[in-house]
């Protein structure tokens, strides 16, 4: 009796030949930050609402949001973990996402220009965001949480490899 054939995963393009890279960890910290504070400032509001009022459905709200907090923070964790990409010779190919996952396949002959960003609180952590744009602009793709040395190295091979094979730019 033969065995069924592997089932073929589309978001899993030549799983021999790309070597993922993964964002740095610290942007876990970064997310949970963020997180945190729109928490605190939500769960703020509700108090002040039950405070005034004194009606405990605010006090169920204020519950609420806290374990939707954990919930997220949980989430949060997990989608870092998912955040990857990976170079080869022709395009860039970035992936993300839990529940649904993308799988952005980036040219570098389609490449406009790439920006590299870092807030107040990445660079707190040592982190930036490279963002890809094409002429397309639903095919755009960011990778947040690189560490700067690698966000300006990744920067620069983007638009070397972009300027080399620009059709028609």
């Amino acid at each position: 009796m033969s065995q069924p054939p592997n089932p073929v995963d589309a978001l899993e393009p030549w799983p021999d030949t790309v070597e993922w890279r993964p964002v740095s960890p610290k942007l876990i910290i970064v997310e949970l930050i963020v997180l945190a504070v729109w928490v605190m400032v939500i769960i703020a509001g509700l108090t002040v609402a039950w405070a005034v009022w004194q009606q405990s459905g605010w006090l169920i709200g204020i519950g609420a949001v806290f374990l939707l907090g954990v919930w997220r923070a949980v989430v949060e964790v997990r989608a870092v973990s998912a955040w990857g990409y990976a170079e080869r010779d022709n395009d860039l190919l970035v992936r993300h996402g839990l529940l649904v996952r993308h799988l952005s396949i980036v040219p570098y002959a389609r490449m406009q220009f790439v920006d590299v960003t870092a807030g107040p609180l990445e660079r707190a952590f040592g982190l930036a965001t490279v963002q890809l744009h094409t002429a397309a602009a639903a095919s755009d793709a960011r990778i947040p949480g690189l560490p700067p040395e690698e966000a300006s190295r990744l920067r620069d091979r983007l638009t070397a490899l972009g300027e080399d094979r620009a059709e028609g730019l």
